[in-house]
């Protein structure tokens, strides 16, 4: 998660790197080239780690819900939420779409409620609405802007509308992994998710955009540079968050989740000069009190656990004594 917290910073200084080595009238290290190249980049690598997981046995395993489930998580966070937060970054700071991305644990957290019927804490469901809160505040306390829209009193940019689209399209396919890809293994989950996403991706930018938006997609330049961006950012900090996901609960997932900003207002800070605004302290600490609430649900709930597990053992161990004989009339 700092890794991901610090992605937007180095993306768009990555493009800025791009805007001094112009080649012609475009640069080479567009938004659209630094998606599709640097994952590109970045399934190669997949492949050299994880090719052999890619096997008759393994595959054979796979049911169709498997691979539906794969597509879908594929569709979501491999080709529409990097997108949505690619354009957002063209369209407003770095610093309002980490803020505004923050709606996606709170979203996650009442989702596993729902959908995976998930035990939640008190103070985990506060801290998450404090968060929430933070989030709106940081959108509502915003400086007037070009391109705004007023959605019933509240003013939105794109950039950040779509960041929130990034963020539901994040929170959906986390759970969909939780739900039904746990047993998945690494190296198919990841190969299959980036290799998918990037096919999709580029075809909805050759529709968009046109072909001439790809023009420098083979330059030397641009590869180094994704290579370096693809291995750390998409190959790492994905294979570190899906291996995390399996292993923890979607509420704990959540709170880690939400530790992005303060990589992320940092990273922009060092990478980018972005000095925080008024709004985005008052909205980041009120996601740090969010933070701070939800962590002490987990710990409560899991003090709760450890107490009810010692009150079992407790039972069992005077029942196994009462039927030997030991205890009892």
């Amino acid at each position: 998660m700092l890794i991901f917290g610090a992605s937007s910073a180095v993306t768009r200084k990555l493009t800025e790197i791009g805007a001094q080595h112009f080649m012609g009238t475009r640069n080479p290290i567009s938004l659209c080239n630094v998606l599709f190249v640097g994952n590109l980049c970045a399934l190669i690598l997949l492949i050299v780690i994880y090719g052999r997981q890619w096997n008759k046995t393994t595959l054979k395993q796979l049911s169709q819900k498997d691979w539906i489930s794969l597509t879908a998580v594929a569709i979501l966070s491999g080709a529409l939420a990097p997108g949505l937060i690619f354009q957002a970054l063209a369209l407003t700071g770095v610093n309002n779409i980490i803020l505004v991305g923050r709606l996606e644990p709170p979203l996650t957290l009442v989702l596993s409620i729902w959908l995976l019927s998930e035990q939640v804490h008190l103070w985990e469901i506060a801290g998450a609405i404090a968060a929430f809160v933070g989030v709106i505040l940081t959108i509502i306390l915003q400086p007037p802007q070009q391109a705004m829209m007023n959605m019933g009193g509240l003013s939105l940019g794109l950039g950040e509308l779509l960041a929130i689209a990034g963020a539901i399209a994040v929170s959906a396919s986390t759970i969909i992994g939780k739900k039904y890809l746990s047993q998945i293994p690494l190296g198919i989950y990841s190969i299959f998710r980036t290799a998918l996403g990037t096919v999709i991706f580029f075809f909805i930018a050759l529709i968009l955009y046109g072909r001439d938006h790809f023009a420098d997609v083979l330059s030397p330049f641009l590869w180094q540079w994704m290579f370096l961006y693809g291995g750390l950012i998409v190959v790492v900090g994905q294979s570190f968050w899906i291996k995390g996901l399996k292993t923890s609960t979607v509420s704990m997932a959540s709170l880690i989740g939400s530790f992005s900003p303060i990589a992320g207002i940092l990273a922009a800070y060092l990478i980018l000069g972005e000095v925080p605004t008024l709004a985005q302290y008052i909205g980041g600490s009120l996601i740090l009190l969010g933070i701070s609430l939800s962590q002490l649900g987990i710990r409560r709930k899991t003090n709760n656990r450890i107490a009810s597990a010692k009150v079992n053992s407790m039972q069992t161990q005077q029942q196994v004594e009462t039927n030997m004989g030991f205890k009892g009339i």
